[in-house]
Parts: structure tokens; C-alpha cells; sequence
């Protein structure tokens, strides 16, 4: 009996256990992937608990770097892998899965972010029925609550056509710096980099540098001549010389000028015409990406890179008392678009803040290019309500800058346009049998303010006095006839050369010019910089030397590569791809039979081109023989022409003057020789002035002092001597003294955090 009691115990507590796990619940939450953590913690707040907020810090794959990662025979098939700085965060988000059903792919609207979407889930490996794509143009609790309710009554995938242009573009990119790099390593430096956007990007800087130079000024004069008005008090106005009997007229010369002088003492002076029209200025459209980088170049005198770092935070989210709230909408947008909601916030904040006369009877709209992406909003502020002195408090000073920018804009381009009164007046100044001189001046008065009560003013006023054409009876007591008031003025003039790009005019034309997209203009910029190709002097683009040989090899070889047409049709080809018009494999393969060709042509025909190093002007310090310029990467050098005999090298700057070395009072630890202070791919530091017989460096901190290493408590396994810590681009290690002929690291072990009191106290 109680054998079988005990069977029926252990039968009844397993019924229970298998019921216990077939009634285990489905995690009730869902997962929401975004970009950066600045996003997860604003939209986190606006979710509420069913919702697991998570960022994964941009792209967590992308091609690899060592190798093409592009198989070219099969197709153009990519070979995506997990970035080695992105493993940890694909591992937190594999954890965060487990506690959630459905997955919410939230990365920003764009081509890069639908990119970033379709990474995620191929990362986490998540099936088509889990995944929801969400997007938002603003991070305000009301967008992303709404973009959230349409997911759940409406689930949308991620949107293939946009994933395949974004992987036509990396993949166009890739074999473009991958096959044609290895051709500026072999024949200029090494790390060097040809890009398909940044090289034509270059050219046109590069171009324009070479106008400059073979530009020959022309000698032109102006001449102006001050007027009393007869019968208008004293009344005065100064005209400009236009015209010589009916045909547009500059003189050439100093003859010339005075000849047109002479002819003007003697001249009879009349009015001769005289218009009167009004215009309308109407308000210039809400931003863009283009126009808004342009606008802060100007007016706030920001670089393309920073205007986007700003805006991203004002995007993302700022804290405003209790509540992270995004306070524009997203950044990189082609589109002048705006929401009928947005549009409706305006108009009120406009009728209440300055009255009706200034509000217009309808909306305005603006068309955007063709080919813009209208689905898209412009940049605006979230709010027309939150005003840049109320959000005065609680932004940093470049934000409060631009967002005042973007604010004031937004809500100008919805009032009624500027009025002005325009007067022409045209003045003859004649003799019989000599040329007739035609002068002119206008004159502009406003009417109403209209959106410049907003923005101010872009134009003052510029007043005449009352006037009208000569009246056949010259001796009425009404005759407004003019009187010369002193001799003409003759002023000499050059024309000058084409102005140089600044980022604000370089945006502007490559925008123009259909070359790269509004996410691409900032990483053009930097790009072409960090390369060594160009530079920046008081806010205007030269070419440096480098940019000008790596344009002058890829030229003659590459010509589609650097065509301006060529390059802003493939652009169009991409956008086409995502508007589902083309297939990105056929437009790879258009792309790739001629370059495989020109690049196949140029291997052949470069095979035994080596450029023969200019020979310098000096000799060497060292063995007193001659010395030759070279390159390493993007800087300029002279080495002695008995290498590898004599090592002697001597940096150049970007003039090609020898580097003055800035000696310090630090002595080598080594040798006591001085040291000197150098700069390097991470910054300042301290190099003894005896190398290459002496290697020895230090890092230097914020002042430039000398940092020098810690001490390690352990001794190198492999020749015994002391260890230091260092610290390098993935955080500290530990290297050996020996170095660098004992190139033995060790890691730095992590210190196991302490248990907490109460754990303690619980345990004993």
C-alpha cells in the first residue's frame, strides 16, 4: 500500500510539473531597436512599460575592411560582417530577445536607415512574422506614439528596394577605393584613397584652383557722377554710368576713361526716364539639408560636419525639465514638404504673435527638385510654439544658434512676402556730335515687412527723391531738371578670378551638379580633408599638392570616374533602384564592364611608369649628397638620394618649407637628448630629437606635458624586463619596456566588481 501511494505521489507532482511548463507565459513585451542611445532614452520615456527600448550604435555590419568582401564573378554578391566593436552590443541585444515576442526596427527614414533596419535583422537573425519596421520624421511623443500605432494595425517590412540601393552605393564604393587605391599606393604613397564621390569632389576644387592660377586680370574703369536736383531743394543723387549709345559700356582703360570724363564736363545732363513698379519678396522655403549646411556656413560660420552633429541632437532629443523631447524634425531630407499639422501651428503662432495683415490667405508651398524625396518633411521645428527665448535655458549655445536658425525659417516661410516700391532713373548726358552717355540709379522704399519683420531686413532702403521726366517747358516753376554737382568720377577696377569653394558654395554645387545625396554632403567634406587633397584657409578650399597629382594620374585613365555627369547619373541610377525602376545588379554590371576595361588599360599602361622623384634644391645634412621630394601618405618629405644607405628625411609643410621643429625643455629618458613636440595620427606627442639613432616617445596631456607610462606590476614572460601600461585605440594594454624588441602585450585584467553589503550580510 505504500509503495503505491508513493507512485501515486510522484505521478500527481509530475502532472504538475508538465502543466506548469505548457502554461508558461510568451514574453509580453516588445523589443524597439534604435540607432544611438540619445534616441533610446527619449522615445523610451514615451513608450511606456511594453515596450523594451534598445540602441545598437549605427551599422553593427559592414564589408571587411581587409579584403574586397565583394565577389564579382557571383553577381556582386557582399560579404556583410559583424564589426568587431559591434559584437558586444549584437550580444546585448540577442539577450534583450529573450525577454520579448515582437522586434521594432526603428532606425531613422532614410536609405541608411532602412540599411540599418535589414543589418539588425539578418545580425539577430529574426524571421519575416517577428519583425516590424517603424519610422518617424520626429521624436515627439505624439509622431512616435502614432508611428507605433500604425505598426500595430498596419505591420510594415523593411523596404527591400531601399536596402538594395543603400548595398548598390557600399558596394559601387567598395570596388571603386579597392581597385583603384592599390594603383596611388604603387605609383605616388602608401594609404592613399580613391573614392568615387570625393575624387570628383576633389577635381572640381583642384579645377578651380587651376583657374586661379592661369587667370589674367582685366583692366575695366567705373565712372559715377553726382547730381544736384534743380527745384528739389537740395536734393542730391549719385548715377552710374551704363551705357554708350545704346550699347552696355566699361572703359577699358585709363585713355578711355578720361575721353568718356571730357565728353561728360561738356555734356548736356537730363532725365530721361523714369519707372516706378512694385515687388514682392516672397519668403525663402523652410531647410533642406543642402541649404541648411549653407546657411549655418554663412550666417553661424559652422562646418558641414558640425551643423550635422548639432542638428542630430536637437533631432534626438534635449531635455527640457522632466521630458526628453526632439525638438526638430530629421536632418537629412531633400524634400521642402511640410505636415498639414505643422503648417496649421505655424499659421496660429503667426496670426497671434504678429496679427492678421501678416498672415497670408492660404498656406504657401514650395516645390522641391525633381527627384526630390517628397514623402520626406523639410527640417522644421517640432513646435512653432516653443520660440528660441523659451528654449533659451535649456540648450548649449550652438544648439540655441541653430535651432533659432531652423525655428525662425520654418515660420517665416508661412507669412505674407515683403512689399517694396522700386524707382529707376535713367539720366542722359549728350552733346552734339559726341557719343550719348546713359546713367542710372535706383532707388528701393519699403511698403510692408511682411516675413522680414521676422528674419530683419536683407536690403536697406535706398531713397530718391521725388522725380519725373523733363517737361518740354524747361523754365516752369515744376521743372525737376539735374545739374552736374562737381567733375565725374573715374575709378579703376580688375576683374577678379573665380572665387574659391567655401563648404557653404561647394554643398551649393555639387547639390547643382547631382552628385551625392543630402546624408552624403558632410562625409565629402571631411573625407577630402582627412585625405591631405585639399585644405582650408579663412574658410575657402585650396587644393593641395597631393590633390592635384592623385586628379592628374586618375584622369586620363578614369574619365567616367571623374565626369560630373557621369557621376550625378548614377546617382539618379541609385534613386531609381529604390524606386523600384531598375535592378541593382544590372546597374553594378552597366557600371563594372567599362571600368574593369580602364582599369585593365591603366594596369598595362602604368605597369612600368614610375615617377621619377624631383630632385630638391639641397643636399643632404648628413652625407652632403643630393636629396629628392617624396610622399608618405599626404605629407610631402625630402629624403636623401642614397637611401636606404642615408635615412635622413626632412618633413615638409604644405608650402613645401621645411617643418621648424618645436623643441621643449623635456630631455629624452634614454639619451637626454631634447625632445621635440610632434604631431601624429592621435594627436600631439613628445619624440626625442636624435631619431631615428634614438625612438624614444611619450604622450603628452592637454598643456603638453609629458605623460609618462604606469608602471605594470608584473614582468615580461619573454625577456624579463619591467612592463608599463599603455594605452592605444582599444583602450589600455601592457607592453613590455623592450620594445620594440620585445613586442610582448599583455591585457589589463578587469577588477571583479565588489559584493554588495547586503549580500554579505545576507550569505552570513
Amino acid at each position: 500500500m505504500a509503495t503505491a501511494k508513493k507512485t501515486t505521489a510522484k505521478k500527481k507532482k509530475a502532472k504538475r510539473k508538465s502543466s506548469r511548463k505548457k502554461t508558461t507565459r510568451k514574453p509580453s513585451k516588445s523589443l524597439v531597436i534604435v540607432e544611438s542611445p540619445a534616441k533610446a532614452r527619449t522615445i523610451g520615456k514615451y513608450l511606456g512599460n511594453k515596450f523594451l527600448v534598445r540602441h545598437s550604435m549605427g551599422h553593427v555590419r559592414d564589408l571587411p575592411k581587409s579584403r574586397m568582401g565583394v565577389d564579382l564573378e557571383d553577381n556582386f554578391q557582399p560579404k556583410f560582417l559583424v564589426m568587431r566593436d559591434r559584437k558586444p552590443v549584437v550580444d546585448e541585444l540577442k539577450k534583450a530577445l529573450k525577454q520579448c515576442n515582437d522586434v521594432y526596427l526603428a532606425p531613422d527614414p532614410d536609405r541608411e536607415g532602412e540599411a540599418i533596419a535589414w543589418h539588425l535583422k539578418d545580425a539577430l537573425k529574426l524571421s519575416d512574422d517577428r519583425v516590424h519596421r517603424v519610422t518617424f520624421n520626429e521624436i515627439t511623443k505624439r509622431a512616435v506614439q502614432a508611428a507605433f500605432d500604425h505598426a500595430l494595425e498596419n505591420p510594415t517590412a523593411i523596404d527591400q528596394n531601399r536596402v538594395d540601393a543603400y548595398m548598390a552605393r557600399r558596394i559601387l564604393d567598395r570596388i571603386v577605393g579597392y581597385q583603384l587605391s592599390p594603383l596611388l599606393w604603387d605609383k605616388i604613397s602608401r594609404n592613399l584613397s580613391a573614392g568615387r564621390v570625393q575624387s570628383v569632389s576633389t577635381m572640381l576644387i583642384v579645377d578651380r584652383e587651376r583657374e586661379i592660377r592661369a587667370f589674367v586680370p582685366k583692366e575695366y574703369w567705373k565712372i559715377a557722377q553726382e547730381l544736384l536736383i534743380l527745384n528739389g531743394g537740395d536734393a542730391k543723387m549719385t548715377v552710374h554710368l551704363k551705357k554708350r549709345d545704346g550699347k552696355l559700356y566699361e572703359p577699358e582703360n585709363e585713355e578711355q576713361a578720361k575721353q568718356a570724363v571730357a565728353h561728360l564736363k561738356a555734356a548736356d545732363w537730363r532725365i530721361s526716364k523714369v519707372t516706378h513698379r512694385r515687388k514682392t519678396d516672397r519668403p525663402p522655403p523652410p531647410f533642406k539639408t543642402s541649404t541648411l549646411q549653407q546657411a549655418a556656413s554663412t550666417g553661424l560660420r559652422f562646418s558641414a560636419k558640425r551643423t550635422m552633429m548639432v542638428a542630430q541632437q536637437l533631432y534626438e532629443g534635449v531635455e527640457i525639465g522632466s521630458e526628453s523631447v526632439g525638438l526638430i524634425t530629421y536632418m537629412r531630407t531633400d524634400s521642402f514638404n511640410l505636415s498639414s499639422d505643422a503648417i496649421t501651428e505655424a499659421r496660429e503662432h503667426i496670426q497671434h504673435a504678429f496679427g492678421d495683415k501678416y498672415l497670408p490667405d492660404k498656406a504657401n508651398v514650395y516645390r522641391a527638385r525633381k527627384g526630390a524625396q517628397e514623402a520626406h518633411e523639410a527640417i522644421r521645428t517640432t513646435s512653432a510654439g516653443r520660440t528660441p527665448e523659451m528654449m533659451a535655458q535649456y540648450l548649449k549655445k550652438d544648439q540655441l544658434r541653430l535651432y533659432e536658425m531652423i525655428w525662425k525659417r520654418f515660420v517665416a516661410c508661412q507669412m505674407t512676402p515683403a512689399v517694396f516700391d522700386i524707382k529707376d532713373v535713367d539720366v542722359t548726358a549728350s552733346k552734339d556730335g559726341q557719343p550719348e552717355y546713359l546713367f542710372r540709379v535706383q532707388g528701393r522704399t519699403g511698403v510692408f515687412d511682411g516675413y522680414q519683420r521676422l528674419v530683419g531686413a536683407r536690403h536697406d532702403d535706398v531713397l530718391l527723391p521725388p522725380l519725373r521726366v523733363d517737361p518740354a517747358d524747361q523754365q516752369s516753376d515744376d521743372y525737376l531738371g539735374v545739374r552736374r554737382e562737381g567733375d565725374p568720377q573715374a575709378e579703376q577696377h580688375f576683374t577678379k578670378p573665380p572665387a574659391r569653394f567655401s563648404e557653404a558654395t561647394l554643398v551649393k554645387a555639387l547639390e547643382k551638379q547631382g552628385i551625392g545625396r543630402p546624408s552624403t554632403y558632410a562625409s565629402i567634406m571631411s573625407a577630402i580633408q582627412d585625405r591631405g587633397y585639399v585644405y582650408q584657409e579663412e574658410r575657402k578650399f585650396h587644393a593641395a599638392e597631393l590633390g592635384e597629382v592623385v586628379t592628374d594620374m586618375l584622369r586620363p585613365y578614369f574619365p567616367e570616374i571623374l565626369d560630373v555627369a557621369f557621376t550625378a547619373g548614377m546617382e539618379d541610377k541609385l534613386d531609381s533602384i529604390e524606386a523600384a525602376r531598375a535592378n541593382w545588379i544590372e546597374v553594378l554590371q552597366d557600371f563594372y564592364g567599362p571600368f574593369s576595361k580602364d582599369l585593365d588599360k591603366a594596369k598595362a599602361e602604368m605597369r612600368n611608369y614610375k615617377k621619377d622623384p624631383v630632385k630638391a634644391d639641397r643636399k643632404c645634412p648628413e652625407c652632403k649628397k643630393g636629396m629628392v621630394y617624396r610622399w608618405r601618405g599626404s605629407s610631402k618629405y625630402l629624403a636623401c638620394v642614397d637611401y636606404p644607405e642615408c635615412r635622413t628625411t626632412i618633413a615638409l609643410d604644405r608650402d613645401g618649407k621645411e617643418k621648424v621643429r618645436e623643441l621643449t625643455e623635456h630631455k629624452c629618458d634614454k639619451c637626454q637628448s631634447q625632445m621635440i613636440l610632434r604631431s601624429g595620427r592621435f594627436g600631439k606627442f613628445l619624440a626625442c630629437s636624435a631619431y631615428p639613432d634614438c625612438k624614444f616617445t611619450l604622450s603628452v596631456d592637454k598643456e603638453g606635458n609629458p605623460v609618462r607610462p604606469q608602471k605594470a606590476d608584473v614582468k615580461c614572460p619573454e625577456c624579463g624586463k619591467d612592463m608599463i601600461i599603455r594605452r592605444g585605440r582599444r583602450g589600455a594594454f601592457i607592453a613590455c619596456t623592450g620594445y620594440p624588441e620585445c613586442r610582448k602585450t599583455l591585457p589589463i585584467k578587469k577588477k571583479e566588481p565588489a559584493e554588495p553589503a547586503k549580500a554579505k550580510a545576507k550569505a552570513s
